[in-house]
């Protein structure tokens, strides 16, 4: 039988090109130079309502379908820190002097909800296992990419700590998250989940990531970004 721990360190090790391709995405190039436009910075704002808002409710079809109380316990964890970040969103768009009627009301963009619909996928036909190992290597390279923004946001847009609070909620996870998750893994590897369907889990998202960093970038520039087709062509 697999280990958890194992397999979730070849798959990350499987991810590392996407992964740095997140992390060095030139969104954030774009930003830390100033070149990010306030209705740009609500466009992200607006996009991230939508992602949060939908995976809240995948979320809760998760802990539906979990088999435990230990597996219940950490999906409600993530509830609880989504929740406060749709609270910290709220404060990050009044600084962008974003009403909440704004942030709600803009429109999804197809190449940023993709994530969350694959979230939403996930939740309806993948098993729990699948759920905690995509989020637990997808948020190491959104987590990096937050602390950038928080610095940049700062800096380069003298933006206040409470307007920031979002991202920084994003740059680090609890220490015992990845135990945690790892013992959900563990669990759905002893019920018969198929390594095979935890890394295809996995590089999708981490896929769908990219994509999302890309259209933003597109959103900002006119310029195509296809570096995630490229991706998944390898």
């Amino acid at each position: 039988m697999a280990d958890a721990a194992h397999l979730v360190e070849e798959t990350r090790k499987t991810l590392q090109a996407v992964e740095t391709r997140i992390r060095r995405h030139p969104y954030l190039d774009a930003l830390e130079a100033g070149q990010v436009s306030e209705d740009d910075l609500r466009r992200f704002a607006g996009q991230q309502h939508h992602i949060i808002t939908s995976d809240l409710r995948a979320m809760a079809l998760v802990i539906a379908k979990a088999d435990t109380a230990e597996t219940r316990e950490f999906f409600w964890g993530g509830i609880q820190a989504e929740r406060m970040a749709l609270e910290a969103l709220q404060a990050f768009a009044t600084a962008l002097a974003m009403p909440v009627t704004e942030l709600k009301a803009a429109e999804p963009i197809p190449g940023t909800f993709a994530y969350s619909a694959f979230v939403a996928w996930l939740a309806l036909f993948g098993s729990c296992a699948e759920f905690a190992a995509a989020f637990l290597v997808n948020l190491e390279a959104w987590g990096g990419n937050c602390a950038r923004m928080r610095q940049a946001l700062k800096g380069r847009y003298q933006m206040q700590d409470e307007n920031v609070v979002f991202f920084e909620l994003f740059s680090s996870t609890p220490p015992d998250f990845q135990d945690r998750a790892l013992g959900v893994i563990q669990e759905g590897l002893e019920r018969g989940v198929e390594p095979q369907q935890i890394r295809r889990a996995a590089r999708l998202l981490q896929g769908y990531e990219l994509l999302y960093w890309d259209t933003l970038y597109q959103a900002v520039t006119g310029e195509p970004r296809r570096s995630a087709e490229r991706e998944s062509k390898h």
